[in-house]
């Protein structure tokens, strides 16, 4: 729905309170949207934290395992990632700015989870590490777009898809000798 066609009094109904009780306790529509982008986001890094195994270095392997934690907390939390991923998409200008420095830090945090302590000389000499995994954001950005969902989607399905992706990328990018 996004942040201007989202009204406080919806927000009120849907969690059974007053829209005075939203002002009391937010002050702002603005203040609740980022308290609740927040909260979301702790929800997540704390599901990524209690599931993360960081003892693999293998690039694909780290952004696969990622990849399946994210699709658990979906299935514990879909309205959380759902609204998460409405964040993503927000252009309104009241937020926008604010929104942007959110989206910068959370891809600070995904390149470092994909990146750090990975064996990075396992790709080709010509393929930069940081470009494959700008590559698998889009891909998966296009997943979880508004407009390229048609009612439910299928996680699991999904998640095929972008293993097998995963497995024709390392058969691309990374050096012989470390294929199976």
């Amino acid at each position: 729905m996004g942040y201007k066609k989202t009204s406080v009094n919806d927000i009120a109904v849907a969690s059974g309170i007053s829209k005075a009780a939203v002002f009391h306790y937010f002050g702002s529509k603005k203040a609740l949207y980022f308290y609740l982008i927040e909260h979301g986001g702790a929800l997540v890094l704390e599901e990524f934290h209690s599931r993360w195994d960081d003892t693999s270095t293998d690039f694909f392997n780290r952004v696969l395992s990622s990849a399946r934690v994210k699709v658990a907390f979906i299935h514990a939390h879909p309205p959380v990632l759902a609204f998460l991923g409405s964040v993503y998409f927000e252009t309104d200008p009241e937020v926008i700015e604010e929104v942007r420095v959110l989206l910068s830090q959370s891809s600070a945090v995904q390149n470092q989870i994909a990146l750090k302590g990975t064996d990075l000389s396992k790709f080709k000499d010509d393929v930069d590490p940081q470009l494959v995994l700008n590559i698998l954001l889009r891909f998966a950005e296009g997943y979880v777009s508004p407009s390229s969902r048609n009612g439910e989607t299928d996680f699991d399905e999904l998640m095929r898809e972008f293993e097998a992706s995963l497995d024709l990328m390392k058969r691309h990018f990374y050096k012989e000798e470390y294929l199976p």
